[in-house]
């Protein structure tokens, strides 16, 4: 709320009748002045995007800016609040004015303000997951005054498409958020996307995204991926159906706490097998989200096609040679093998507090 100054001139009755006589055409008219001041107090980041990973920490930048003629204030208002696709709709995050301080949900325990001057209202997150990506805005209320900003939490990860076994565009919204939380990750959003594919990423199948969009990434134009003759771009079906239209995912997944490998055994093995090969060696059978960060984000290199928990059959390549990918670095994918009669090796996990 800003102080406004309103300069009124209004023209008098009897003046308006001198004037209707001497100049019969004029209209009359109301004018007013505003003159505002300038605010009193203000928000403002030092940087608008903080990029950080799965299991780090993170400080979003708030600073105040107070006019030094304001009175002192114990009762000034500090939210912080996470956006989400839905505009209309914020999550509350942290609350503080004077010693009151809460957290909410998922944030309990984990953030707090930095604290380093009166004027600091940044904000702290500790053991960040994957679901704390996105946009966060900070708000300072101090009697009628108010400031606003808002700042990105980025995380350093990879994309990567995803299908079931059950096939190809079988995945509505809310199968496609199981889908990709099944396999360590989250579903991506646009700028996830728009990042991977400035890196290389070209995928000729059409899958969600976290707004509820079904786009995909296209390098090189070919007529099955929406025309020969076209540009390079991020292709866009718009907005679906959340319940009824299917399609493939993207999913992202960060960094993790453990260790990812192939497990050295005797012998080939079936799924079942496979999965109990890994809890023998204090294990878990690795997931998808967990091969592709290992690939991505550790340069883990093995050109042995093993099981994953999903029951498709991958393996992933760093560096391109003979008989491994030889064309490209990348996750390469064997299918779904029967699991009863096929063998394959076995990549797990093992996760470390």
């Amino acid at each position: 709320m800003i102080p406004v100054l309103i300069c009124a001139l209004v023209s008098l009755s009897v003046a308006e009748t001198d004037l209707d006589v001497l100049y019969p055409e004029l209209e009359h008219s109301r004018t007013i002045y505003v003159t505002e001041n300038g605010p009193r107090l203000s928000v403002v980041a030092e940087q608008s995007k903080v990029v950080s990973r799965r299991g780090g920490n993170a400080t979003l930048p708030c600073k105040i800016q107070r006019d030094q003629s304001m009175a002192p204030n114990r009762k000034m208002r500090i939210k912080w609040t996470k956006l989400t696709s839905d505009y209309l709709k914020e999550v509350d995050v942290f609350v503080a004015m004077d010693y009151h301080k809460r957290s909410y949900g998922s944030f309990h325990g984990r953030v707090h303000l930095q604290g380093s001057s009166p004027m600091d209202a940044s904000l702290v997150i500790t053991e960040i997951t994957l679901e704390d990506y996105g946009r966060y805005k900070c708000e300072v209320i101090d009697g009628l005054e108010d400031g606003t900003v808002v700042v990105s939490l980025d995380l350093e990860g990879v994309v990567f498409p995803y299908f079931p076994r059950l096939g190809r565009y079988n995945l509505n919204f809310y199968d496609a958020e199981r889908a990709c939380r099944d396999q360590d990750a989250i579903v991506a959003s646009f700028d996830q996307l728009y990042d991977s594919w400035r890196s290389g990423m070209d995928w000729c199948n059409a899958g969600w995204l976290s707004d509820g969009s079904v786009q995909y990434p296209i390098i090189t134009p070919r007529e099955p991926c929406g025309g020969k003759n076209t540009v390079p771009g991020i292709r866009n079906y718009g907005l679906r159906d959340k319940d009824k239209n299917h399609y493939d995912v993207f999913c992202f997944t960060s960094h993790y706490k453990g260790r990812f490998y192939y497990l050295i055994h005797p012998s080939k093995l079936t799924y079942d097998e496979a999965v109990m090969a890994c809890q023998k060696d204090g294990a878990q059978i690795a997931k998808v989200g967990q091969m592709y960060a290992a690939w991505k984000l550790l340069g883990y290199d093995r050109c042995d096609a093993g099981w994953l928990a999903d029951g498709s059959v991958r393996y992933p390549i760093s560096r391109p040679r003979r008989r491994c990918s030889p064309t490209e670095a990348a996750v390469r994918f064997s299918g779904f093998p029967d699991k009863k009669h096929k063998l394959y090796g076995v990549y797990c996990f093992k996760g470390h507090n």
